[in-house]
């Protein structure tokens, strides 16, 4: 089953609305720690709606818990970054694959993706005036090319 990982999100309005498209998929929210916000804040669930009684997630107090305990193949991690040189069209994704986002501020953590750099992916945009994307709207993008061929 295919997992979105946010790794140390900090707007929960953001994780609230990429709760419930993981709900509409049947996929797990995976959550890195530290938040920045508590998962207990009413904009979470206000984002959410009715739906976060049924996100199945699952939290890691780290990077490397998530690393250490869901051990994940290399062909099961995604990490989308703004500056990745491959499409995130261009992958094959496996219906166990992990789609790792990073900060809404300041992305991925450098060492992640020095750890990771050719399971970079990237959202193509035609306009040079944005310069990314709003998280929750990406994770939804990518969720859909993700499960596109286990439909």
């Amino acid at each position: 089953m295919t997992s979105i990982v946010l790794v140390q999100p900090e707007i929960p309005g953001n994780t609230g609305a990429v709760g419930r498209t993981c709900v509409a998929l049947d996929m797990d929210l995976v959550l890195i720690h530290p938040l920045g916000f508590e998962i207990s804040d009413k904009r979470v669930k206000r984002s959410g709606l009715d739906y976060w009684p049924h996100i199945r997630l699952v939290e890691f107090a780290s990077w490397d818990a998530f690393i250490s305990e869901r051990a994940p193949r290399g062909d099961q991690l995604y990490l989308f970054e703004e500056y990745a040189q491959r499409s995130f069209y261009e992958p094959e994704y496996p219906g166990d694959a992990y789609l790792v986002f990073g900060q809404e501020t300041k992305g991925l953590p450098e060492a992640i993706v020095e750890a990771h750099r050719s399971q970079l992916v990237g959202l193509p945009m035609r306009s040079d005036k944005v310069r990314s994307l709003n998280l929750a709207n990406t994770v939804a993008a990518a969720a859909y090319q993700a499960v596109r061929a286990h439909i």
